[in-house]
């Protein structure tokens, strides 16, 4: 059976993506077949981990996903590969609002060990009761190795071996600190891999120091059997029976899983570029519009007359049309961008977007619907996006919406008969 690992850090910032995304390569360039999976609700980071390791990455939503799906995914995503290798989210034991959804809580439902990304930066022998307390809080949690990252000088790691050693944790090697090995950010996180000039370089900078500085195949020995699933998991039911699907660099939010559970059900799915002006096949009974960066492409959007077109005339043949976070505003009137150019949309929904002045809303999101969507009314899904949507007074909502702690939130979205869509990204069935 393939084993796996969990490659998780005391908090953001530790440098643990740049870590995964070397031992990926570096294992790849072994001849090992590593199957990349991220924890959470981040699409941008399982693009990068999918690039990567030569194979598509999966998501693993311990709030969002039962156990039963997890633990099926996992199975899946690990059964043509030679490693499972997930990388954690936040801090190891950060999770909702509610306390739920931590990497831990995933390491602790697979029954993964877990390898602690520690940053050395402005610390020495402390660093050794930081790693006692992440290896001892959660016994039901196993942190069986550490790497330290950014360390400054061999007297620098001699005193961190030093203090290490005591706490009993195998140290599989220390990086030091190089300021040039960075990824690039913008408004939703990193920047998507095929629009990085030097993603390539920076891949292979890191697998060159994975291999100099960490000791892999002591990391390959720590790697344990995730627990296999118990039971089939709920799926979320296909859109119709033949789904056009919006994919390219505006369009490329979509969890892997939605695919599966859709062509296990005989879905036919086809693909189409709004970027390059394609419409949505015209046997299509069922459109889907994924998230991804409009936003960045109001002008190229709003010129693809032929996408646009497509869509009214799906629309007006009732083919069930959704479309989520940026989906949602292409459906809508009009999308203003950053510098403040406004563009025509589909003007299917009556609602204006903008992101002409940034707001951030990001959060787990528990979701109610009675619309012609085909799931069941409960859902569980997030919301992460810096632009804003004025729907048209009195426009039926989509969704009613409460936080992880299920505080009430407004209404979510907009749906007219057949034609729906909301910021919300669905992720699972509640």
């Amino acid at each position: 059976m393939t084993k796996g690992l969990v490659i998780a850090a005391p908090r953001s910032g530790s440098g643990k993506t740049l870590v995964t995304l070397g031992l990926l390569a570096a294992l790849r360039a072994r001849g090992l077949a590593v199957a990349p999976a991220k924890t959470g609700p981040d699409y941008i980071d399982g693009a990068i981990l999918a690039r990567t390791a030569g194979r598509p990455a999966i998501n693993l939503d311990p709030w969002a996903m039962s156990p039963e799906r997890l633990r099926a995914l996992a199975a899946g995503q690990a059964a043509e590969a030679e490693l499972l290798l997930v990388e954690g989210v936040m801090g190891l034991f950060d999770g909702a609002a509610d306390g739920r959804g931590s990497t831990a809580d995933l390491a602790e439902s697979l029954g993964l060990p877990v390898v602690l990304v520690v940053d050395a930066e402005r610390q020495s022998q402390s660093i050794a009761a930081l790693v006692h307390g992440f290896g001892s809080w959660r016994p039901a949690v196993t942190v069986a190795g550490v790497i330290v990252n950014r360390v400054a000088s061999q007297r620098h790691e001699r005193m961190l071996a030093t203090a290490l050693a005591g706490t009993g944790i195998p140290v599989l090697g220390m990086l030091p600190r190089r300021d040039a090995l960075f990824m690039p950010e913008r408004h939703l996180g990193l920047v998507l891999p095929g629009e990085m000039a030097a993603f390539d370089a920076v891949v292979a900078a890191a697998a060159a120091a994975t291999e100099d500085y960490l000791d892999l195949d002591g990391l390959l020995g720590l790697a344990a059997a995730p627990v296999g699933p118990a039971g089939e998991p709920v799926r979320l039911p296909p859109l119709g029976q033949r789904i056009a699907i919006a994919r390219d660099d505006a369009f490329a939010f979509l969890y892997p899983h939605w695919l599966d559970d859709w062509r296990q059900a005989g879905a036919e799915l086809s693909f189409f570029s709004p970027f390059a002006d394609e419409a949505p096949a015209t046997e299509a009974d069922a459109v889907f519009l994924p998230g991804g960066y409009p936003e960045l492409h109001g002008a190229r959007l709003a010129a693809a007359g032929r996408f646009k077109a497509g869509l009214v005339a799906a629309a007006r043949r009732e083919a069930l049309i959704y479309g989520e976070c940026g989906g949602y505003m292409v459906l809508g009137r009009a999308l203003t961008d950053a510098a403040g150019a406004a563009h025509a949309m589909a003007d299917l929904l009556p609602v204006e977007t903008s992101i002409g002045n940034p707001k951030r809303t990001l959060g787990y999101r528990q979701l109610a619907h009675a619309s012609p969507l085909p799931w069941p009314a409960a859902l569980r899904g997030h919301e992460f996006h810096y632009s804003t949507g004025k729907p048209a007074s009195g426009a039926p909502a989509l969704f009613a919406a409460a936080d992880a702690i299920g505080d009430i939130l407004p209404p979510l979205g907009i749906q007219l008969g057949r034609v729906m869509g909301s910021y919300a990204h669905v992720i699972d069935v509640a």
